[in-house]
């Protein structure tokens, strides 16, 4: 047995999948609400007894425990085989793993470690660092233990000592280090070679570590010490195969943990945000690494609590950011509070003048949509017609996203109040926004066809028949209903004739023998018919009515087809058989439909 399947044999699925999202037991299966895309009614199934799962929701994914983690990590999949064989304790040839995009990954990985290293040691213990190591200890009031806590380290100035170490000594390619963006093609000599030189990214700043979830550093983030700043205050590792602004934190890899302890995490804007916020023992915060959260961060946070504090600086653009931030949160059903600190313009000022002060306002956090209350009515005059307008114009698209039907009643109800407008004219102004957002989203969503009814029989019928412990009579009887029947799924048509065959020489089912026996192309359909929801029906004899049922309405739908196949054909030219073969099908199908009725 080869090392991919000891680790999905040795894995529970449901157990493994609970470590990311809650199940509930169903029948024979576990259900969830799809972690995958949004989603009100669960439609995630997971079964135990075959490990697989699928979404039968809106993105329709599904598969075992790599396909899991591989989507909801995003990982290829030799990277979720390290870390399934690293939680199994089994262990992993190596050899003919390395290939393709994740070599690159990994090259990248080391690469973004050593730099670190690097930036670390130019930092604290290199002349060229000494002013920077100056700057982060005064300044910022930084002692040696946040420094080695965070990896802070220093990049030099003269734009080449990287690039150097990593060529020279490391005996990296160029072109690594372009693509792990440590380095640019520069205009520099060509070398020797006939290569064009590369430069360093960073240079002359304080250089922040950036660490996924998982401990890989992924890239950095350097701030200029020296005005003016030649590039803006702040520059990050631009998107590579492992770094991608929109889709991380800083400071998550030191601070998940304590966010799952206390069930809450801390938002902030900065790096130093996040430090500071260490150094007094406020560990569950994180920096943002943009102007708002993306709907790819709020997945990422969501994994560790469903309560989050915005911090974000108290300036206008912390403001809008806070409210861009608020459709990322509402679609996940997030709980969002923020806190108020006076005479500080960010968590790190705030911290640096009263340390208690922050903490206390952390503790007393508030509702986000109160705050934007106090704030817009401060900005405008409510007692005034014109006021009361720009209010409602600020406040109602905002409170109309709220995905909580009680919270939003709530508001709409103390924004009338506090407006002295009536519910029934929020609720009109709301409409019409509403409608706006549909014209807009309609532009960009394309409908998707329907499927047809006989599809969805054909769907249900099949899970019924693979769902039953001994699905050998019933599909005997579903067959003499469905007698000449063509399924319009082709993938269904080859399951019953290969059920038909297994059952000439097996009495019982054992769905895992079956698989092995079924070609590959039809496995995926198979395992999905066998998740689909079906209702409990407590007897078998409940479960066989419900497979006759179902099969004579589909041999109903396929009657008329061919009435209608055939009525088409008499119009072009009668013939006496058609007409009989016209009337043959008329009596069975009213038959048919009597025997529905009565079922």
């Amino acid at each position: 047995m080869d090392e991919v399947t000891q680790i999905r044999e040795r894995i529970d699925l449901v157990s493994f999948i609970s470590e990311y999202i809650p199940l509930k037991k169903m029948g024979r299966n576990f259900k969830a609400i799809c972690p995958f895309h949004n989603e009100k009614t669960p439609s995630f199934i997971v079964s135990p007894e075959r490990q697989i799962w699928h979404c039968f929701g809106g993105c329709s994914k599904g598969g075992d425990v790599y396909t899991f983690l591989m989507e909801y990590e995003h990982l290829e999949f030799i990277e979720a085989l390290r870390i399934l064989a690293k939680k199994t304790g089994i262990h992993l040839r190596e050899s003919g793993f390395q290939e393709g995009l994740s070599s690159k990954k990994e090259i990248i990985y080391k690469l973004d470690k050593l730099a670190m290293e690097f930036y670390h040691y130019v930092l604290t213990s290199h002349k060229a660092g000494k002013k920077a190591l100056t700057y982060l200890k005064k300044e910022r009031k930084l002692d040696e233990r946040l420094i080695e806590t965070f990896m802070i380290g220093f990049s030099p100035k003269d734009g080449v000592d990287l690039s150097n170490y990593l060529i020279n000594k490391k005996k990296y390619k160029k072109e690594d280090l372009v693509e792990a963006g440590l380095a640019f093609y520069g205009r520099g000599p060509s070398t020797s070679s006939g290569q064009a030189s590369v430069l360093d990214f960073f240079r002359n700043r304080v250089m922040f570590p950036l660490f996924d979830h998982r401990g890989n550093i992924t890239g950095f983030s350097g701030r200029a010490i020296e005005e003016p700043y030649s590039g803006g205050k702040y520059i990050n590792t631009r998107d590579t195969l492992v770094y991608h602004k929109g889709s991380m934190f800083f400071g998550l890899n030191t601070a998940k943990e304590e966010i799952k302890k206390l069930d809450k995490a801390i938002i902030v804007e900065g790096e130093l945000d996040v430090i500071s916020c260490f150094s007094i023992g406020v560990k569950n915060a994180v920096a943002v690494k943009g102007t708002a959260l993306t709907d790819d961060q709020v997945a990422l946070i969501a994994r560790f609590t469903n309560n989050i504090c915005l911090c974000f600086d108290k300036d206008d653009a912390g403001y809008e950011a806070t409210k861009r931030s608020l459709p990322s949160l509402e679609k996940k059903g997030i709980n969002i509070t923020t806190c108020i600190f006076d005479q500080a313009k960010d968590a790190d000022e705030a911290i640096k003048n009263d340390p208690a002060a922050f903490k206390k306002a952390i503790k007393k956090d508030i509702p986000v949509y109160d705050y934007l209350i106090t704030k817009t009515f401060s900005a405008f005059e409510k007692d005034r017609v014109y006021g009361k307008r720009k209010i409602a114009q600020e406040l109602l698209p905002i409170f109309i996203r709220i995905s909580n039907e009680i919270v939003k009643e709530h508001y709409l109800k103390k924004l009338g109040r506090e407006l002295d407008v009536s519910l029934d004219a929020l609720a009109k102004e709301a409409e019409k926004i509403e409608k706006k957002e549909v014209v807009k989203e309609d532009v960009f969503i394309s409908k998707k066809d329907k499927r047809s009814r006989i599809e969805v029989l054909e769907d249900y019928l099949m899970s019924l028949l693979v769902q039953h412990d001994n699905p050998k009579m019933i599909l005997e009887r579903s067959l003499a209903i469905l007698r000449d029947y063509k399924f319009e799924i082709d993938s269904y048509q080859k399951i019953i004739s290969e059920l038909a065959d297994y059952f000439k020489s097996n009495s019982k089912f054992d769905s895992r023998y079956f698989l092995n026996l079924l070609p590959k192309e039809l496995t995926a359909t198979f395992d999905k018919a066998y998740l689909f929801p079906i209702p409990s029906f407590g007897e078998d004899k409940k479960h066989a009515e419900e497979v006759e049922k179902v099969a004579r309405e589909l041999r109903a739908l396929f009657l008329k087809n061919k009435i209608k196949e055939i009525s088409d054909n008499l119009r072009k030219g009668e013939k006496d058989e058609d007409l009989k073969k016209v009337n043959d099908l008329e009596k069975e199908l009213s038959s048919t439909i009597n025997l529905l009725g009565k079922s």
